[in-house]
C-alpha cells in the first residue's frame, strides 16, 4: 500500500518535551481540541504545533494536510470497482481536482478504452469528443450523476455510473479486448492410484496423463491412460491414447476451433467422439448463455471402492471413494455430453454398474441470437464392438421473437444420412419445452436397410414458489426402422459392452455395462430429473429413464430418489435406486439411509479445542441390497492442520459376507500437489490404496509445482515471496522462488488472485496483494506483484549538521521503499537493499531536498532492525 508510515517517538523522551513546552503553547493545544465540529472537519492540526517557538527545530511544509481529506497526487496501484463490479486491479495516475465544495480530492486518469470498458455508452455524449487530454478524461463532468470514491487506506477506487449512462449490455459482461490469451507455457497433469491386498494377491496402478503447450491462443492437449493390473497369477499391462487435439479461440466470431479428438453436444443429435476439425459457437463469451448442465452422479460404496465413470466407451473421470455415499457433481458439460456409464468396483470384487442419462435442457437462444456446430472427420468410439465410419454433422439454431428458437442439423456418414428439424418455445409461468422430428436412412452391419422417424419432446421449469425444480422432463418416441448414428457404427447385430474388473477368487473377470440388439431398435424413452425443498422440512429429489425395445417386452431401467434434511446440525438422508437390464435378466435394488452430526459442541464442551482440528463428523450409515449384501458403519471424518488441507475419514462395520471390516483414509493438499493413502480390512481381502496428483508448469520464468491444472488456470508471480498462502485456494501456496500455480479459472471472466498478508513474512512488503486476470479458454494467465524483500531499518538523516525536518518524505531510489521523518531525523525504513539512495523531500522548492548514500553490508544483517546515520546532501 502507498501509506504514511509514521513513527511513534519514545513515549519517555516525548514527555520531557512536553514539561518544557511554554505554557502558552500548552493553552493552544488545549484549545485546539475544543474547537468545533465545523472547523475540525477543514483543519485536522496546525503545523505550527509541531514546532516549538523558543527552539531552531525545523519541520517539512505541512500545509496541504491541514485538510483532512488530503492525500498526495500521484500513482497508486488501487482495486477499480464500478457501479459494484470489480474491473481490474493496477496503477492508476490521480490528480488534483477541486469538487463543487472547492474541496481538494484526488480524482482519476482514465481514457477513452477504460471509460468504455466500464460500459459507457461514450456515443451518447458529444463532449467526450471535444476533450483535449485524452490520457486523462473528466467523464464526471460529462456525465451528470457520475462519481468516484478513493479510499485510500484501502487502495480502492469506487466508480459510480448513473444506468442511464451505460450501454444497453447485460451485467457482468467484460468486454473482449480485456480478455488474456495468457502466457506460452509446458505442462504436465498426473493422476496416480493404485491398491494392494496381501489376501487376494491382487494389486493394481492406474496412471492418467494430461499434457498441454500454450503458445499464444493455440493450445495443444493431450490425454492418456496407464492402467497395470494383477491377482492370483493373472495380469494386464494396457496404455490407452485418449485425446490429442489442437484448440483456438476465435474472438471475433466468438467461435472454438478444435483439430483432433474431440466429442460433439448432445443438443440435437446424441453426442459421439470424433477424430477430425470441429468449429463451434463458444457459449461461455456469452454473459447470458447458460453454462450447460451436468448430471450429479450419487452411489454407495460398500467397502473402498473405485468408481469409473465412461462416456463412449472412454473413461472421463476416476476416483478411490471411501465407504457409504457419495456424489460426484464436478462433471464438466463443455467437454462431456451423453449418458453416462458409471461403475463402482468394490473391494470384494463386486461391481455396481448402471446408467446416468445426460440430455441438455430444451434449445433456447436469446433473440437474434445464433448458435452453430460443424464436424469433418471420423466416428471414434473407446468400444472394441464399433468401427469408424466417415462423418460429417452440421447443427445451427436461432433465437426468434417472442421467445421462441428453431433449430436444425444434419448427419452424412458411411451407410447414414439423418437430419432433424425442431422449435423450442419460452412459455413464461409455464416453463420452457422443445419439439423436433428427426429421419434417418441407415444400413446395417448385416447389409439391411431402414428408414425411420422419431419425435422428442424435452420441457423444463422452476417452479421457484413451490420449491420444485423439473430440470428435464422428456419423452422420446422411435419408429421401428430408426436407428442412430451410434447404431450405425455396430460391427455386429448384437453383443455386450462390458469392462474388466478383478475379483479376489476369480481373478479378472468381465463386468457387463450396458446390452445392444440392433434387431430390436429403441422405441420409446421417458427421462425426468426433479427435486422439491420442503423448507425447513427438508428436500426431495428424483432422476431415472425408462427404455423400451421394437419387438420384445423388455424394458431397462433407472432410478434414483432421496429425501435429505438437518435438524440442530444434524444432518441425516434417505434414499433408494433401482437399475434394471431386461436383457441379462438382471434387476439391483438398494436402500441407504445416513446421518452425520457435528462434534464440535462435544470438543468445546471436554474443553479440547484445537486450531489444527476442524469440521470433526461423526457418521452412521447403512445400505441394504435385494441380493442380500447389507452393511452397516460408523465412523470419523474431518480435516486437520492450520490451513484445513488435510482430511480423513475412519470407519468400522459389519458387511454380509465379510464379516467385520474397518477402513481409514487419509488425504492431504499441497503446495506441490496431492497425496493421499488409505487401508481397508475385512474377513476375506485386506486393501492399501494410495494415490497422488499433481501438475507441472514450465513457462519463461522456469518451472514451478502445484495442484492438478485445470483447462483454464493462472500463474502467481512474486518473486522472492516464498510460502504465501493464496486466499480461497486450500493448500496454495507460493514456492520457494515464489511462484505459485492456481489450478482452475474461470474464462472470460474477472478472477480475483489475492495472497493472504498474514503469511507474509517480517521482511515482505507488497504494495498491492490483489490482481484480477480475465482467461479465454485455456489459458494460463499471470498474476503478476511486486513484493519488497529487504532489511528494516531505523535511519538516522542529518541535513548540514541538523536532523532533517520533521515529516519529510524518503524514498529508496531503486524499490521505492518508503518512510517519513519522525522525531530527530528518525525515519523508519522497510524492504532496504543493502546497498542503495535515500532521497529525502520537505517541501516543494528544488533546494527541499538531499540525498544520501548508504552501504550497510558490514552491518549484522540478521538484526530485525538496523540502525545506522546518515549524512544527506
Amino acid at each position: 500500500m502507498y501509506s504514511l508510515q509514521m513513527v511513534s517517538p519514545d513515549p519517555l523522551r516525548f514527555g520531557q518535551r512536553l514539561k518544557t513546552l511554554p505554557l502558552c503553547v500548552l493553552v493552544a493545544m488545549s484549545a485546539s481540541v475544543t474547537v468545533s465540529e465545523d472547523a475540525f472537519a477543514k483543519q485536522v492540526f496546525n503545523p505550527a504545533f509541531l514546532k516549538d517557538d523558543l527552539s531552531n527545530s525545523q519541520i517539512s511544509d505541512l500545509s496541504k494536510f491541514e485538510d483532512s481529506s488530503y492525500q498526495m497526487p500521484g500513482i497508486y496501484r488501487v482495486e477499480v470497482v464500478a457501479n459494484d463490479q470489480a474491473m481490474f486491479t493496477r496503477d492508476v495516475n490521480f490528480i488534483e481536482k477541486t469538487d463543487t465544495e472547492n474541496k481538494s480530492k484526488l480524482f482519476p486518469c482514465f481514457d477513452m478504452k477504460t471509460l468504455e470498458s466500464f460500459g459507457i455508452n461514450t456515443a451518447a455524449y458529444e463532449k467526450f469528443n471535444e476533450v483535449k487530454d485524452q490520457r486523462c478524461v473528466d467523464f464526471t463532468s460529462i456525465i451528470e450523476g457520475a462519481d468516484t470514491t478513493f479510499i485510500f487506506d484501502k487502495q480502492k477506487l469506487i466508480v459510480s455510473l448513473p444506468q442511464a449512462a451505460l450501454k444497453n449490455q447485460i451485467r457482468g459482461y467484460i468486454p473482449p479486448d480485456q480478455w488474456e490469451e495468457g502466457i506460452n507455457g509446458l505442462f504436465l497433469n498426473y493422476s496416480l492410484s493404485g491398491y494392494n491386498s496381501s489376501k487376494t494377491d491382487s494389486n493394481g496402478l492406474f496412471l492418467g496423463i494430461d499434457t498441454g503447450l500454450n503458445i499464444g491462443s493455440w493450445q495443444l492437449r493431450h490425454s492418456g491412460s496407464w492402467n497395470q493390473t494383477s491377482s492370483l497369477g493373472n495380469s494386464s499391462n494396457e496404455w490407452n491414447s485418449l485425446r490429442t487435439y489442437v484448440q483456438k479461440t476465435l474472438i471475433p466470431i466468438k467461435s472454438n476451433l478444435l483439430i483432433g479428438d474431440g466429442f460433439t453436444s448432445n443438443e440435437i443429435f446424441d453426442s459421439f467422439g470424433f477424430r477430425g476439425a470441429h468449429l463451434s459457437t463458444a457459449n461461455e463469451m456469452y454473459p447470458d448463455s447458460q453454462q450447460g448442465y451436468a448430471p450429479t452422479v450419487r452411489g454407495v460404496a460398500k467397502t473402498n471402492a473405485r468408481v469409473v465413470i465412461k462416456q463412449n466407451g472412454f473413461i472421463i473421470q476416476q476416483s478411490n471413494v471411501a465407504p457409504g455415499p457419495f456424489v460426484i457433481a464436478d462433471l464438466n458439460p463443455t467437454s462431456i455430453s451423453g449418458d453416462l456409464q458409471v461403475s463402482i468396483e468394490e473391494n470384494d470384487g463386486t461391481v455396481q454398474s448402471y446408467t446416468v442419462p445426460y440430455s441438455s435442457l430444451p434449445i433456447l437462444q436469446r433473440e437474434g441470437r445464433t448458435k452453430y456446430s460443424v464436424m469433418a472427420g471420423e466416428f471414434r468410439s473407446g468400444r472394441q464392438s464399433q468401427d469408424n465410419p466417415n462423418v460429417f454433422q452440421a447443427t445451427i439454431s436461432h433465437g426468434l421473437k417472442k421467445g421462441i428458437s428453431v433449430y436444425a442439423g444434419a448427419q452424412i456418414a458411411d451407410d447414414y444420412t439423418g437430419g432433424v428439424v425442431g422449435v423450442g418455445s419460452n412459455l413464461g409461468n409455464y416453463g420452457a419445452v422443445s419439439f423436433d422430428v428427426s429421419h434417418a436412412n441407415s444400413t446395417l452391419v448385416d447389409g439391411s436397410k431402414h428408414s425411420g422417424q422419431s419425435v422428442r419432446f424435452l420441457y423444463s421449469k422452476s417452479l421457484l414458489k413451490t420449491g420444485t425444480t423439473f430440470q428435464l422432463l422428456g419423452y422420446r418416441y422411435s419408429t421401428k426402422g430408426f436407428y442412430t448414428l451410434n447404431d450405425v457404427a455396430y460391427s455386429q447385430m448384437s453383443g455386450y459392452n462390458y469392462s474388466e474388473t478383478h475379483d479376489g477368487n476369480q481373478g479378472i473377470v468381465p463386468v457387463i455395462t450396458d446390452y445392444y440388439n440392433l434387431s430390436h431398435p429403441k422405441k420409446g424413452r421417458f427421462e425426468v430429473n426433479l427435486s422439491h425443498s420442503f423448507g425447513q422440512y427438508g428436500s426431495i429429489y428424483a432422476s431415472g429413464n425408462q427404455q423400451t425395445y421394437w419387438g420384445t417386452n423388455d424394458k431397462n431401467e433407472w432410478l434414483q430418489a432421496g429425501y435429505a434434511n438437518n435438524w440442530k446440525g444434524v444432518n441425516y438422508s434417505f434414499s433408494m435406486s433401482r437399475n434394471k437390464m431386461a436383457q441379462v435378466n438382471e434387476t439391483n435394488n438398494m436402500f441407504m439411509a445416513n446421518v452425520s452430526f457435528p462434534l464440535d459442541r462435544a470438543i468445546r464442551k471436554a474443553k479440547f479445542e484445537d486450531p489444527a482440528i476442524g469440521n470433526l463428523y461423526g457418521n452412521f450409515s447403512t445400505n441394504q441390497n435385494t441380493n442380500g449384501s447389507d452393511t452397516y458403519l460408523a465412523g470419523l471424518s474431518g480435516t486437520l492442520l492450520k490451513d484445513r488441507n488435510l482430511s480423513f475419514s475412519m470407519n468400522q462395520g459389519h458387511a454380509s459376507g465379510q464379516g467385520n471390516t474397518s477402513s481409514l483414509n487419509v488425504n492431504y493438499r499441497g503446495t506441490y500437489g496431492n497425496i493421499g493413502g488409505g487401508y481397508s480390512y475385512d474377513a476375506n481381502s485386506d486393501r492399501f490404496s494410495y494415490n497422488a496428483s499433481g501438475g507441472v508448469l514450465a513457462h519463461q520464468d522456469g518451472v514451478t509445482f502445484g495442484q492438478p491444472i485445470g483447462d483454464t488456470a493462472i500463474l502467481v508471480k512474486a518473486p522472492g515471496a516464498a510460502g504465501v498462502r493464496l486466499e480461497n485456494y486450500t493448500g496454495v501456496k507460493t514456492d520457494w522462488r515464489g511462484y505459485a500455480i492456481v489450478p482452475y479459472a474461470t474464462e472470460y471472466r474477472m478472477n480475483r488472485v489475492a495472497l493472504d498478508t498474514n503469511s507474509f513474512s517480517n521482511n515482505l512488503e507488497i504494495s498491492n496483494n490483489v490482481d484480477n486476470v480475465v482467461p479465454i479458454k485455456g489459458a494460463i494467465t499471470r498474476a503478476t506483484f511486486k513484493p519488497s524483500l529487504g532489511l528494516r531499518a531505523l535511519v538516522t538523516l542529518k541535513y548540514q549538521g541538523k536532523p532533517v525536518a520533521y515529516a519529510s518524505s524518503v524514498t529508496e531510489a531503486e524499490t521505492s521503499a518508503y518512510g517519513v521523518v519522525a522525531e530527530d531525523g528518525a525515519a523508519y525504513m522497510t524492504g532496504l537493499p543493502v546497498k542503495g539512495t535515500l532521497k529525502v523531500n520537505w517541501g516543494v522548492e528544488e533546494r527541499q531536498n538531499c540525498a544520501a548514500n548508504y552501504d550497510i553490508s558490514s552491518m549484522d544483517l540478521n538484526q530485525a532492525v538496523l540502525q545506522f546515520e546518515l549524512d544527506c546532501h
